[in-house]
């Protein structure tokens, strides 16, 4: 979690904040989506996390890859734009956020997977249609448009 937000809770507890994230939908070779299984609700998604003040929206994406995941995104897509009712989420520990999440595509990048201590229990590729049902909530609506656009490539 972003130090803001984290300023911010300490003041508003766990009312809902409006959170702008950058996410990063990563594919390999063969047009896998890399997930992580998060250590907070114990479901799978993209990496990913809030933007801190005064960050670009790509270094935030660039940066929660690294962190999350250990690999180095060489060229980021602009995927969309998410927000809306479906993107509203309380938190395992209670905080409420709603989100805007900016959503990017990599597929070049270098590295070795390494899932960050305390965020991250595992990452794994998963084909298209052989996505896990255990899906992080905030993710659903971006990673499901994802899906489709790879039914008309």
């Amino acid at each position: 979690m972003s130090d803001y937000i984290m300023d911010l809770r300490k003041i508003v507890g766990h009312r809902p904040l409006l959170q702008v994230g950058a996410g990063v939908i990563v594919t390999d070779e063969a047009g896998r989506v890399l997930l992580q299984l998060r250590s907070d609700n114990h479901c799978w998604g993209y990496a990913g996390g809030s933007v801190e003040l005064d960050e670009n929206t790509e270094d935030a994406a660039r940066r929660e890859l690294y962190e999350e995941t250990g690999l180095t995104a060489h060229k980021l897509e602009l995927f969309g734009v998410f927000s809306g009712k479906d993107m509203h989420y309380v938190y395992p520990n209670g905080d409420e956020v709603s989100n805007v999440d900016i959503v990017y595509v990599c597929r070049e990048y270098s590295g070795e997977l390494k899932c960050q201590d305390g965020e991250v229990d595992e990452l794994r590729f998963f084909a298209p249609d052989e996505l896990p049902e255990n899906l992080s909530p905030p993710i659903v609506k971006p990673l499901m448009k994802w899906v489709e656009s790879q039914k008309t490539e």
